[in-house]
Parts: structure tokens; sequence; C-alpha cells
């Protein structure tokens, strides 16, 4: 079988676009009030349709239990709210996390435990997606 040259070269081209699109997945978010029962990223990249995903934490850093998730698209998303599905106090660390939309067995639902590979985390260079804040 032999490839054209065109849909080489888009192959070629296409390959560095995905790499850049992981490499500038990111999240952008403030402490914030949270008596509202919503946690907002003010900017989240993601290189593929994927979760923001809120999990508690603490100043171990570790992930820890998730208590709430929004979809996201890839590129960028403004201003993305994360309804909390259980309560969070004020001074509570929370880690909102990038997760990805593989593996599960159905897609545009959040099915993600603790340690499940289903709509895991996303890493870029090993490291994961997120930014911490503490709830007022």
């Amino acid at each position: 079988m032999r490839i054209s040259p065109i849909v080489a070269a888009l192959t070629l081209a296409a390959a560095p676009a995905f790499a850049e699109s992981h490499a500038m997945a990111m999240v952008e978010a403030m402490d914030q009030p949270v008596a509202n029962g919503v946690v907002s990223a003010d900017k989240v990249v993601a290189g593929a349709n994927g979760w923001l995903v809120v999990h508690r934490t603490d100043a171990e850093m570790a992930p820890g239990p998730v208590v709430g998730h929004a979809p996201l698209r890839m590129g960028d998303n403004i201003d993305v709210a994360a309804i909390l599905t259980e309560e969070v106090m004020p001074g509570d660390m929370l880690m909102l996390m990038v997760h990805s939309e593989d593996g599960g067995m159905q897609t545009g639902i959040f099915e993600y435990t603790l340690g499940a590979k289903e709509d895991g985390p996303v890493r870029v260079d090993g490291e994961l997606v997120m930014a911490t804040i503490t709830a007022q």
C-alpha cells in the first residue's frame, strides 16, 4: 500500500499539533467561596474532550475523593463551573484537575472513581494537569 504525499504531510503535521495541544493543557483557578455549591475554574485548556474534576486534597497534595465535575471541550474553556456533590467547608483544599473521556463504558457520562482508569486524570510530561485552591 502506498501513502500519498498529501496524506503523509497531513499526518506529520497533525502529530505536533496533538502533542502541542496536550503540552498547553492547564487549569487556572483562584481561592473562592463555595457557599453556592459550585467551584469554578477561570480557564481550562484541554487537549481533548473530557472533564474538570474537583478532588478533595490536603497539604500533602494527593488527589482525594471526587466532590464535583463538569464537562470540558477540547481547547479553551472559560469560567467552567462544577456543581459540588458533597459539602465543602471554608478552609478545605480542592484540586481542580483535567480528566479524560477515555476508557469508560459510555461517552458523556463521568465514570471515574478514585484510582480507576476510566475517565482518568490527564498527565503532561508525567505531571497532572491541575490547580489547587482553598474554599472560602
